[in-house]
């Protein structure tokens, strides 16, 4: 996958060189560039924000270096390789939620392009001509504001770099943690089996694959009706079979209507 990446802030993109990124950067599965919005500036000052037209506080990107950026980073062209117009994404709280099905979308991609805003964001204009021309998406973390895009990329690429192929050591994990199939993921342990007046619990050290199993699934019932309800408002009726509606009802949770799983 190629992704590039473009702020105001490079420096603030080093951890990109850590952990399971860094390793995906140097075996070539993610190929990523960082680039200075200011290289596409052309005053003394470098300038890259002006006031807001009908008045307000904060200051507005101004179009033109972020028009020159993406007209050189995603020329309508294609490249001597084949290479197609990459999916823009743009930080921004008024964008659609991200979420694990979105990096899967996203996993799916050959380029990606993050447009990090700063102040009160980007002119619209620029997202508006880039939709003329690509697919455009704004994204957003949650229901809060951060100062710039740039912490909301590095969410975003670590979660969908741990997709990609060949990046986690075991491809497994993928199909049992948060999130993977509409639940929370159950508690995890490991030695010693006593801590501090804490037991692991004791199915876990029964080697009974069936038990442990239906153990974990129960407790991710619990975790995700407890702490999110509207997951388990959100699963298809069906998928719960009688087990994991007596589950909920044990823990004092009410399963939602609807037929029962075989």
């Amino acid at each position: 996958m190629r992704v590039d990446i473009v702020s105001i802030f490079p420096e603030y993109f080093a951890p990109l060189d850590l952990s399971l990124i860094g390793k995906a950067r140097a075996s070539g599965t993610l190929r990523l560039a960082v680039h200075d919005l200011r290289t596409w500036t052309h005053d003394v000052h470098r300038t890259v924000d002006d006031t807001p037209y009908g008045g307000g506080p904060g200051m507005v990107m101004r179009p033109e270096p972020w028009g020159e950026a993406l007209d050189a980073l995603a020329p309508d062209e294609l490249s001597p390789d084949g290479h197609t117009l990459p999916r823009l994404l743009v930080p921004s709280p008024a964008g659609v939620p991200f979420t694990q099905a979105m990096a899967h979308e996203l996993a799916a991609e050959s380029h990606l392009l993050f447009a990090c805003g700063r102040y009160e964001g980007i002119d619209q204009r620029v997202l508006d001509h880039a939709a003329t021309r690509m697919r455009v998406t704004e994204v957003s973390l949650g229901d809060y504001v951060l100062f710039g895009g740039e912490v909301a990329v590095l969410v975003i690429l670590e979660a969908v770099t741990r997709l990609l192929p060949g990046v986690l050591g075991n491809a497994g994990s993928l199909d049992e943690e948060s999130h993977a199939h509409g639940l929370l993921e159950a508690p995890m342990y490991t030695k010693p089996a006593s801590w501090r007046g804490h037991e692991v619990p004791e199915v876990l050290r029964s080697g009974d694959h069936g038990k442990i199993a239906r153990w974990r699934r129960d407790e991710a019932l619990l975790r995700t009706a407890g702490r999110r309800p509207d997951m388990i408002v959100a699963l298809p009726p069906e998928s719960l079979d009688k087990r994991d509606r007596a589950a909920l009802d044990r823990g004092g949770f009410p399963p939602p209507a609807g037929d029962v799983a075989k």
